[in-house]
């Protein structure tokens, strides 16, 4: 475990070393989120209500995916192409001969890159949006921690996901085809465009059902006490059921793609 917590503590680290890098994500996700607050503040203008939010919990819900951007890889960007990268030249075989498990080393990486990312690219376009629009806010403190929480297993879901992606690298030699195809469907179906609770009829219910769900439009909902009691249990269960699914999916991948380099190197 304390192997682990360094890998974790160095991932932070080593994201907390791209300052210039850090400050261009900051600028980035600041002028996007005003462009979509401004593009949802018309649209909730004619439709009040849509999708079960009044207009402050829409533009917070816009804030909120500004802040969590790159905390949970909607778009891609964390450890994957570096592991993508290893695979691809053969240094993975360097990786499986470490005294730790691939899996649950890059899980420490990446957890430490998304505390940093949260902190360091998430709260202050979180902060200017609060300052600039109307935001609708948690009214209980529990809420905050409840919040954390939702985002802490979103990020585990997103860390499974784009292992499963990384790992198929073993078979298709290029990850670029699948890699466009995962970002894609991050960004439409963690609710980053639209929240999914305005998707229609059955695609709607398909949506909320994915993965995807998990990474944003669960944790905002979360915030804006959308989820509470029993709901929020229900939520935190949703969340964690993916993750263990994909870990699981994850792990087995990853057993398979161990007897290939074994196979293929001798």
């Amino acid at each position: 475990m304390r192997l682990y917590l360094a890998v974790l503590s160095g991932g932070f680290r080593r994201h907390a070393t791209y300052r210039m890098a850090t400050a261009a994500g900051v600028f980035t996700n600041t002028v996007f989120g005003f462009v979509l607050a401004f593009t949802y503040t018309a649209l909730w203008e004619e439709r009040p209500r849509l999708g079960g939010y009044d207009l402050p919990e829409a533009l917070a819900y816009v804030w909120l995916g500004q802040a969590l951007l790159a905390a949970c890889s909607l778009m891609g960007g964390g450890f994957e192409d570096e592991l993508i990268e290893r695979i691809r030249t053969g240094d993975i075989a360097v990786d499986l001969h470490r005294p730790a498990d691939l899996q649950a080393w890059w899980l420490a990486a990446d957890l430490g890159r998304a505390a940093f990312q949260l902190l360091g690219r998430g709260a202050v376009p979180m902060a200017v949006g609060a300052c600039a629009f109307d935001l609708a806010l948690p009214e209980h403190p529990l809420t905050w921690p409840a919040f954390l929480v939702s985002v802490a297993l979103g990020v585990v879901v997103s860390f499974a996901v784009w292992f499963l992606v990384a790992l198929s690298v073993f078979w298709l030699m290029d990850g670029a085809g699948v890699v466009q195809v995962a970002w894609l469907s991050g960004l439409f179906f963690s609710g980053m465009l639209l929240p999914l609770t305005v998707f229609p009829g059955g695609l709607g219910e398909v949506a909320r059902m994915l993965p995807w769900a998990s990474m944003l439009q669960v944790p905002a909902d979360v915030f804006l006490e959308k989820r509470t009691g029993w709901g929020l249990l229900e939520a935190y269960a949703f969340q964690a059921g993916w993750a263990l699914v994909l870990l699981g999916a994850g792990r087995l991948l990853q057993a398979v793609a161990t007897r290939r380099v074994v196979v293929q190197g001798g």
